[in-house]
């Protein structure tokens, strides 16, 4: 703890989603009161594939959650990818830094066990409490916000406004990020944003234990009909449900303008019967959601103000999964928060918070600038079929695709692989 803190916490944390439950969490285990405001009541729904990379699943083994499968942690083995005439299973990579495994979980359950965890750990979560704006001082610096409680449904009861005060302040809400929005910290239109769209089906191939991915989306038989823009998944949840969606990305911040609804409709109209993935066994509206990817709001830090997940644009180019930067970027912003709050005065202190963009951009600004090259190919449905048709067939071309594409790669020696991609992340610039 702070020894000279005035104020209702050492730090504030605005969302309980993977990254602020995360960074609560692990501040809470450094010794700082933290208070985790919440606008929604769990348990609560977001849009996701619901899918964990190995990546994501080391950041929960370090956090010390527990993923036993008698908890509804499904276990998959790898990725299904089906495109251009192929099907290929290529299973997890064995490297020393992940497991061989990913995992799956409905986005309600695992934001509700990671909020409880945070919890469990010392941190003061408030749910129902909407963070309306900063707090800021004479110098422009945030030192608090103002949050109104909401009901279930995020209507205002009618209860005053409260105001929450404390020397630092982190910004975990979502791709809004509307604490940062108001302290000025903008949307680069430089980076891509990608968008996915989802449902669930009941469906018997709820208990697949490959992770699926379709290259591409038919409007009827393949190779004989229209292809749609877009890449499809099929994530089994294991609970007589599957996880059903689709995304596009586009290389700038300006969303690809598609009827992501009808596309979906014409997708599942030519699928296989077998499946079930007919208007009678959906489960739920289907729902979207934006992906802002690759660094796509900075500064990270700024005046008392830590962007952590989504709210920073740390979603993957390759892929879409933010989750397991969500997680890494909590660990890495409560570190340097404790490193801060430690030191004796408010020049040190700042120095120490320089770090924590300065960290992230070492560790992921490299990867992400490929990521934007490899978004701005797979754009052009021309080169993504070609890449599909002649890539599938090339089993150490797949390798070290799936590698690059999972962020599954060993960063520290490994395999002639995971040299290869460590060297192409420190030779192009962390922008």
């Amino acid at each position: 703890m702070v020894a000279d803190r005035t104020g209702d916490a050492d730090v504030i944390v605005v969302g309980a989603g993977p990254a602020g439950s995360a960074t609560a969490h692990y501040l809470a285990q450094h010794g700082l009161e933290v208070l985790l405001l919440e606008k929604a009541t769990f348990p609560r729904d977001k849009v996701c594939g619901d899918g964990l990379t190995p990546r994501a699943v080391a950041e929960l083994v370090t956090m010390g959650v527990p993923t036993r499968p008698e908890d509804g942690w499904i276990r998959n083995k790898g990725l299904r990818v089906i495109g251009g005439g192929h099907r290929l299973e290529l299973p997890w990579p064995q490297v020393a830094s992940y497991p061989d495994y990913g995992l799956v979980r409905a986005r309600s359950d695992l934001d509700s066990t990671l909020a409880s965890h945070a919890r469990a750990s010392g941190a003061k979560l408030l749910e129902g409490m909407a963070v309306t704006k900063p707090v800021t001082d004479d110098a422009g610096r945030i030192v608090g916000v103002q949050a109104r409680p909401v009901d279930s449904r995020g209507r205002a009861t009618g209860e005053a406004q409260r105001t929450f005060t404390a020397p630092l302040v982190v910004d975990a809400g979502g791709v809004s990020a509307r604490v940062a929005t108001a302290m000025g910290v903008e949307k680069r239109s430089d980076r891509p944003l990608g968008v996915a769209v989802r449902t669930y089906f009941r469906t018997e191939r709820h208990d697949d234990d490959w992770m699926e991915s379709h290259l591409e989306l038919w409007d009827g038989p393949p190779g004989k009909s229209d292809l749609l823009p877009g890449y499809g998944w099929i994530f089994g949840l294991g609970n007589g449900l599957a996880n059903v969606g689709l995304g596009s990305v586009s290389s700038t911040a300006r969303a690809t303008q598609l009827d992501y609804k009808s596309l979906f409709s014409r997708w599942m109209q030519n699928v296989p019967g077998e499946w079930g993935f007919t208007p009678e066994n959906q489960v739920g509206d289907l729902r979207s959601a934006a992906l802002p990817m690759a660094f796509n709001r900075t500064p990270h830090y700024t005046r008392g103000l830590l962007l952590v997940g989504d709210s920073g644009g740390m979603v993957s180019p390759f892929n879409g999964e933010g989750i397991a930067y969500a997680l890494q970027a909590g660990r890495v912003a409560a570190d340097v928060v404790a490193q801060a709050l430690a030191r004796p005065d408010a020049p040190s202190r700042e120095r120490a918070l320089a770090a924590y963009p300065r960290r992230m951009r070492d560790d992921l600004g490299g990867y992400y600038t490929l990521g934007r090259h490899f978004v701005r190919l797979i754009e052009h449905p021309r080169v993504m079929r070609i890449c599909t048709k002649y890539g599938l067939p090339r089993p150490l071309l797949m390798r070290f695709t799936l590698k690059l594409l999972s962020d599954s790669y060993d960063r520290r020696g490994g395999d002639a692989i995971d040299r290869l991609i460590t060297a192409l992340t420190k030779v192009v610039p962390a922008a």
